[in-house]
Formats: C-alpha cells, sequence, structure tokens
C-alpha cells in the first residue's frame, strides 16, 4: 500500500479513506515513528496512513498494515496541505486524525475503550471536532538521550498550564466564544526560543470531514465551531497528545541546544503513558462519558 504523492493518494487511495476514524501520521524524521504508528494502530484506527520521504523505512509488520505516501517534510507547515487535499477527498463526515511522529495520541479510559467507541459517544453530542492539548514530554537524562527522546526515562510538567482568551480580529478584539488559547510546557518554559505564534498547545486534532472545511495554521479550521472547546450547555470530553516534537527541535536547534541541559525542573514529574495521570493533571477532560 504505497503511494507517490498525496494527489496519488487521493485518485487511487479512496479506499482507504471510506471508513473512518483513520489517522494521518507525517513523519518529520524517523525518531520513534514506528512506536507512534503502533500505538495509534492499538487504539483501533480503522487505517494509519504515513506521510514520509520515500527513504524511511517501517518494519515488515508495519509495512503489511500502514498505508506509506511519499511525502516531504522540508517545507513550513508541509502538512496543512496535505490534510485539506485529504479532507477534499474523503467522504463527509469521516473522522480524521493528525499528527507527527513520536506524538501520542491519549483520550479518556483509552486503555479500554477504542477510538471508534469514544469517537461514537462525542458525535452524539453533536460535536464534529475534538480539542487536543498537545502535552511535550521529555527524556530526563540528556546526556543519554541527546536528542530528548527515550520511551523509558520520560518526563512532563504537572504544572504550569493556562489559558487566555482568543481575541476575535473581525469583531474588535473580543473575545470569541468558546474559544481560548492554551499554554504550558516546553514551549512556556522556552519561549524565548519559539515564535509567537507556535507557543500554543492546543490543537484541534480530531476532526469529521465536511464539504469546505479546511485546516489553517494555528491547528485551527475555517469553521469557527470546530474550533471550540466545548458545546454552549456542557464540557465535552477533550484529549492529550504526548509529544516529543518540541524538545526533538529545541535539541536539534543550534540556537537553544547549547543553552539546554536538561529539561527538568521542580516541577517534572515520571510519564506513566496511562490516561488516568492525564485527567488527574487536567490535562484532558472526561466531560460526560464515564
Amino acid at each position: 500500500m504505497h503511494y507517490t504523492s498525496v494527489q496519488d493518494l487521493c485518485t487511487r487511495g479512496k479506499a482507504h479513506l471510506a471508513k473512518g476514524p483513520v489517522a494521518l501520521v507525517f513523519a518529520e524524521d524517523e525518531i520513534e515513528l514506528d512506536t507512534c504508528l503502533r500505538h495509534h494502530q492499538s487504539l483501533g484506527f480503522k487505517a494509519l496512513i504515513a506521510f514520509a520521504p520515500p527513504e524511511f523505512r517501517l518494519t515488515a509488520d508495519l509495512s503489511e498494515v500502514v498505508v506509506q505516501v511519499d511525502h516531504s517534510p522540508v517545507e513550513e507547515s508541509h502538512h496543512i496541505a496535505a490534510v485539506n487535499a485529504v479532507i477534499a477527498a474523503a467522504p463527509t463526515g469521516t473522522w480524521l486524525y493528525y499528527c507527527f511522529n513520536a506524538e501520542y495520541l491519549f483520550y479518556p479510559f483509552c486503555e479500554t475503550r477504542s477510538i471508534g467507541e469514544m469517537l461514537a459517544f462525542h458525535g452524539e453530542e453533536r460535536r464534529s471536532a475534538m480539542l487536543s492539548y498537545v502535552v511535550d514530554i521529555y527524556a530526563g537524562d540528556l546526556d543519554r538521550h541527546p536528542n530528548a527522546v527515550s520511551l523509558d526515562d520520560t518526563w512532563l510538567d504537572k504544572s504550569g498550564y493556562y489559558a487566555l482568551a482568543r481575541p476575535d480580529p473581525a469583531n474588535n478584539h473580543y473575545p470569541k466564544d468558546r474559544q481560548l488559547d492554551f499554554f504550558g510546557g516546553l514551549r512556556w518554559r522556552y519561549e524565548e526560543h519559539i515564535p509567537a505564534p507556535r507557543r500554543t498547545i492546543d490543537r484541534i486534532s480530531l476532526f469529521r470531514t465536511a464539504k469546505g472545511l479546511t485546516l489553517r495554521e494555528g491547528h485551527v479550521f475555517s469553521d469557527e465551531e470546530y474550533n471550540t472547546f466545548a458545546c454552549p450547555w456542557h464540557n465535552n470530553l477533550t484529549a492529550a497528545i504526548a509529544s516529543f516534537r518540541t524538545a526533538k527541535a529545541l535539541k536539534r536547534n543550534p540556537g537553544s541546544t547549547f543553552d539546554i541541559h536538561t529539561f527538568k525542573w521542580h516541577n517534572s514529574a515520571r510519564f506513566e503513558w496511562h490516561s488516568r495521570q492525564l485527567l488527574d493533571l487536567g490535562l484532558m477532560e472526561p466531560g460526560q462519558w464515564f
């Protein structure tokens, strides 16, 4: 199952998009690409599609189940055009999810309930998108793990998260209804190395396709209701994406790597790789789902 481009996938590979939820994984490098794909496979996605340069190689067992699409991650925001092409090609109402390698989706009770079960409940609440918080994880010992990635020595910030009202430029910069900008983690602690538009940690990573819908910069959509954290009448489910992406970038970037000898601080805690920890820390919300 190999396609030479995103357009090739959308032309010849529509069968892979016929039934959701579908996971779109964008490989910016080969670090923990296999574990990322295996994690999302375990959640029960109907299809896993990896967008990666052709020289990236998957293990034999993953090659049999993962749809591979040749895609260059060199351009900034390279994923946006690809996601929008898939939205246009997939049947209306299909649940899609996107992330990058070395990222891992968690949602309430994900250890015992499939992604399909969770999204079925979310859809019954008349929601077509779900807010996820990108929770930075990082290796505790950067001498042993200079790329800041370790599955055995994994840490996260247990506090330091906050939200600000999201101003609406089209309405005299009054706050948008049920929309907030969320901050925290490494993007907050090392903000001097992060461009201002990239400091937020909220991402609408799970959503239903719709006619004319497009993904925009900042991990938001053209339909403003998709960008809300809850419906008007009660709190809804939210998810978390445990991500090495920021830690990798900070250690790879010559402008920041020599300033950082450890990411650990007094508010670091070992990441337990379990949804209960993220719920207890308030980094995702079960809503009315029990």
